[in-house]
């Protein structure tokens, strides 16, 4: 065990976060804190580092291990450019090397006994410095700032010139460089784009140390972590397994624990119409029994009624009318901001009830292309042409359609004067404003809350063309979890930004992926794009000199929209590298495939591992010798070949 957290209290006044909480995280493990916003995720991780006080109980680091924190907000400054203060985390390297150098400007100048005791100094200190891999952290630095999707010409920004989502980034990388025994990421994921996250997620998986994420990103958390910590209406409860085998096991155990609870009721009742009965007899006899029923039913310990869901609240998104079946036709779109061009002719079409999904990385222009489709900013060249009938419902991240004098209450209510109070609770309940919180004015709101309240008008805008600009942004799972449902049962039309793969997972149909200026097509959702995204960026490679925006769909492998795919010369002249690219597929597929197989063995050996422990619990089991015996060496085998297995896991995971 490397952090112990015991009967741990914390309250605000008369906000209690938390009362008589436990939990461990072991050597190595990745562990996930969850629950709804504000229920005192970042303030348990403060009172580990020591940011805050405890009201009762004691957390216990194991002596001589170190831990490292970031926080979700930094306040980072000073002249360093990036790569200068993400450098900083390999200062005793960099102390190491000068000393290393200055002993070999001073052997120059030494002989004799005073040359051999400077020769074992510098042994020694090469030693640790080989250790410590002190030859390699130049590329380590580098490789970690490009994993977070700094591209080397920002390494010499300073960070006085970044905004708060760098800092974060920069503040993440120094922590990684740092490789403490333990790390605290609270919201890790927020300012990183898919193939950031992607390579924090393998870097995780592969970190020596252990790890406790505080984060919203289901699809990082069922990738990640093998161990979910749950805080709820100030109580901590501990699950094994990723995000969506704790979903499962909560389902079922609130489930059981409802059925309980109903079976209580049904039995109180029970009893208590018996003991109405009882005393309606009004004998000596029958009171006696009514009685001795009482005092049994006294007795009886209540079973707590578990937390109604959020998520039981069903919210309807219904378009006020049909629109057209061609909703969006984009056509030569393009946009620089000079000296970057951000797209150029873009081509897509957009149909009556698809979801399409927009994802890229940042800076390529997934905003840019949203506002230009709401007319906020003029496109450079080309145009778009909305369906008949359509109907723009506008979700933007600057939450532009806010007014700031308003309370939340009123900022609903003066836009729907038909709704009652009760409806428009209920839409703001969902979205996590309850009691007088709904009373706050839109100018004390956090940005999060903002988006919140904007979401919460969308959702009753009864528009037939939705477009969202990373709607799950600042949500909590619960509230994701909400709008997810209401975006599938919505008949209308969808088009979002959006880095959340757990949310394209769930609610796209289609996913336009913009890179190198353009979009690539794909029909399915964000488990097929991953499927299909070599194959496809190098059908593009080949296709982008003519234009063109290249596709893929599940069920016609070959189609493509019009475009250079079947242009013959562009074929030819690229037929060396595209036989390198399908030979450097087959190799990952393989790669792939052995990953899958040994994690498929892994599994079945650490269930027969298990299994056997019961086994030898048993009186049967335990007071046969020879059928001991053999479990016991059945276990060695599974011990010894487990430990080939994990060596080969992680050559493949590299």
């Amino acid at each position: 065990m490397i952090l112990s957290c015991q009967k741990i209290s914390k309250a605000f006044g008369e906000d209690v976060i938390v009362t008589d909480g436990s939990f461990h995280i072991e050597d190595h493990e990745k562990c996930a804190l969850v629950g709804i916003n504000g229920a005192g995720k970042s303030t348990i991780l403060k009172m580990i580092v020591g940011e805050l006080p405890l009201d009762g109980g004691n957390i216990a680091l194991t002596k001589g291990r170190t831990l490292g924190y970031l926080a979700q907000h930094q306040d980072m400054s000073g002249d360093n450019s990036i790569y200068e203060e993400v450098k900083t985390a390999k200062a005793e390297i960099i102390e190491t090397e000068r000393r290393l150098r200055q002993m070999e400007m001073e052997m120059k100048h030494l002989s004799g006994g005073r040359l051999d005791s400077l020769m074992e100094s510098y042994n020694r200190l090469t030693a640790e410095f080989e250790r410590a891999n002190g030859y390699a952290y130049e590329s380590e630095v580098i490789g970690v700032l490009k994993g977070l999707g700094f591209a080397e010409d920002e390494f010499k920004k300073q960070i006085t010139a970044l905004s708060g989502g760098q800092k974060t980034r920069v503040s993440l990388g120094k922590l990684l460089l740092t490789k403490p025994d333990i790390l605290l990421l609270d919201e890790p994921t927020n300012h990183l784009d898919l193939n950031s996250i992607a390579w924090l997620e393998t870097y995780l998986l592969n970190y020596p140390g252990a790890v406790l994420i505080v984060s919203h990103d289901r699809y990082f958390l069922n990738r990640v972590v093998t161990k979910i910590i749950e805080i709820e209406n100030g109580k901590l409860m501990m699950y094994s397994g990723n995000y969506t085998q704790y979903a499962e096991k909560k389902k079922m155990l609130r489930d059981a624990m409802l059925k309980e609870y109903l079976n209580q009721q049904q039995e109180i009742k029970h009893q208590e119409a018996v003991i109405e009965k009882l005393r309606s007899f009004n004998r000596e006899k029958s009171i006696k029994r009514a009685e001795s029923r009482e005092k049994m039913l006294e007795k009886i310990k209540p079973v707590e009624k578990p937390v109604e869901l959020h998520a039981e609240i069903h919210l309807k998104l219904e378009p006020s009318c049909t629109s057209g079946n061609d909703v969006l036709s984009v056509e030569h779109l393009g946009k620089s901001f000079p000296p970057h061009t951000l797209f150029s002719d873009v081509n897509f079409e957009v149909k009556r009830g698809e979801h399409v999904a927009v994802i890229g990385d940042n800076g390529t222009g997934k905003t840019t292309l949203l506002k230009i489709l709401n007319r906020v900013l003029p496109a450079d060249t080309g145009q778009f042409t909305l369906g008949t009938n359509v109907q723009i419902g506008y979700y933007d991240q600057e939450h532009h359609v806010l007014h700031m004098e308003k309370t939340i209450f009123e900022e609903i209510s003066d836009d729907y004067p038909s709704l009652t109070n009760t409806e428009i609770r209920n839409m703001l309940a969902a979205f996590l404003f309850t009691g007088d919180d709904v009373f706050k004015l839109i100018g004390d709101l956090s940005g999060g809350e903002r988006g919140r309240v904007s979401l919460a008008k969308l959702m009753l805008s009864e528009a037939n063309f939705l477009i969202l600009d990373e709607p799950t942004n600042h949500l909590d799972i619960v509230s994701k979890e909400i709008l997810e449902k209401a975006l599938n049962d919505y008949t209308g039309t969808v088009l979002y930004v959006s880095h959340d793969r757990y949310f394209i997972n769930q609610t796209a149909t289609r996913i336009l992926d913009l890179v190198n200026q353009t979009f690539v097509n794909y029909i399915g959702n964000y488990d097929y794009y991953l499927e299909k995204r070599d194959e496809l960026t190098a059908a593009y490679s080949c296709a982008n000199t003519a234009g063109g925006t290249p596709s893929y769909s599940p069920g016609s492998p070959n189609t493509r929209l019009p475009g250079s795919l079947d242009d013959s010369a562009a074929v030819s002249s690229s037929k060396a590298s595209w036989q390198e690219q399908k030979e450097a597929q087959a190799r990952r597929r393989k790669r792939l495939n052995d990953l899958n197989k040994t994690e498929q063995r892994i599994a079945e050996l650490e269930d027969r591992d298990s299994s056997i422990d019961r086994l030898m619990t048993q009186e049967e089991v335990y007071t046969n010798s020879v059928r001991c015996q053999e479990l016991a060496m059945e276990k060695t085998g599974i011990a010894q070949e487990l430990e080939e297995l994990y060596e080969k896991w992680e050559e493949l995971a590299e």
